[in-house]
């Protein structure tokens, strides 16, 4: 039996997925699942392990490249508001996997909370910010993470402490197909200093990024020691176009995707700026987005 006769309520079939990502390109997803509870994720999750079906989560969709053929499996989104709860205990923040990590900061410096406002800025959810180990040069998300809660891709749930965390630069040793939920552990400090920090750092990046087009991310990993920005831009690349697709001519890490371009004209873009980067520096350049 067919994959949305079983889960009729929370899969569709054929769904364009470049609503769904920052850049707005990309084709479609095979199956795209939004469940209601963990118990309906886990019965869908078992499901896909049974009939061999690939499974991806999809996040906010900042740091997601869709190619126009589209994606075969499921793509399962945590839209579900009970994936979202964010709660307080003491100087501890917990969150669910889909919660915006945008929210958990504003709830953190409402609260009286310090540590995260360094972050502000960074968009997509919880679970892909623990993901990627998502930061700034003022931090990064694992550092203040305590524990956390996933489930694998035979459905089952599990507890992670904070001892079985590792977080490197964009990287992380959660790579369980879904992080559920995770805890915070901050310090506490003055809610109206927090505030001030946290608006000086928003200041400064919507000054430098191109917050407001459809964009992802920053496209590549900086390399250690140097900035992965300067170099694309020491190499004449600001606002290089192929197709529909540039780099931006305020922060040379992003690429904008004006209407009508396509995941391919992004991905030319990218190898572009690759190789010429390689050219005049002799650095290869690692993606930071994931490619679908």
């Amino acid at each position: 039996m067919p994959l949305q006769d079983d889960f009729e309520a929370i899969v569709r079939p054929d769904e364009p997925l470049a609503p769904h990502t920052w850049l707005h390109v990309g084709g479609p997803a095979e199956y795209f699942a939004e469940p209601r509870s963990p118990d309906e994720l886990a019965a869908l999750v078992r499901r896909c392990r049974d009939d061999e079906l690939p499974v991806r989560i999809l996040g906010g969709g900042s740091n997601i490249l869709v190619r126009d053929e589209g994606v075969p499996g499921v793509v399962i989104r945590l839209a579900d508001p009970g994936f979202a709860d964010i709660e307080r205990l003491g100087r501890r923040l917990t969150a669910g996997g889909g919660a915006k990590l945008g929210h958990l900061i504003s709830t953190a410096v409402r609260e009286g909370l310090a540590g995260l406002e360094a972050l502000v800025g960074i968009p997509g959810t919880i679970g892909g910010a623990l993901h990627g180990n998502a930061g700034s040069r003022g931090g990064d998300v694992g550092q203040w993470a305590s524990r956390a809660t996933v489930m694998t891709a035979a459905g089952e749930v599990v507890e992670r402490a904070r001892d079985e965390l590792v977080f490197a630069y964009r990287q992380s040793s959660l790579d369980e197909l879904v992080i559920l939920s995770a805890e915070f552990e901050l310090d506490e400090e003055d809610p109206d200093e927090l505030t001030k920090r946290m608006q000086k750092q928003w200041i400064v990046k919507k000054a430098s990024q191109p917050l407001g087009h459809q964009s992802a991310g920053c496209i590549f990993k900086s390399p250690s020691g140097l900035n992965a920005g300067v170099l694309i831009d020491q190499a004449g690349l600001k606002g290089t176009r192929v197709g529909g697709a540039e780099v931006s001519d305020r922060h040379a890490n992003f690429i904008i995707a004006e209407p009508g371009a396509t995941s391919h004209d992004v991905l030319r873009l990218i190898d572009l700026v690759r190789s010429r980067v390689a050219d005049r520096s002799g650095v290869e350049l690692e993606l930071e987005i994931e490619v679908w």
